[in-house]
């Protein structure tokens, strides 16, 4: 089964944070919004990991959305 999530990026002091809408759980940090994405994902496969290995349902995701920051 194939499910998308909406992340959420915001920037911070030291990089970006990322976070899963439907999943706030999944969050994490990274120095650049590659580095973000790519530790969001691998966090993502982990929760998922964790969740299948103590019999928790998996929330469900929702549409593919980004919010990209703008330096205005």
């Amino acid at each position: 089964m194939v499910s998308n999530y909406t992340a959420k990026y915001t920037k911070i002091s030291s990089g970006y944070m990322g976070q899963l809408v439907e999943w706030p759980e999944v969050i994490t940090e990274g120095k650049t919004l590659d580095e973000c994405r790519q530790l969001l994902k691998d966090a993502l496969q982990e929760m998922i990991k964790a969740y299948r290995q103590q019999g928790k349902e998996i929330p469900l995701g929702g549409a593919l959305l980004e919010q990209l920051p703008v330096v205005i």
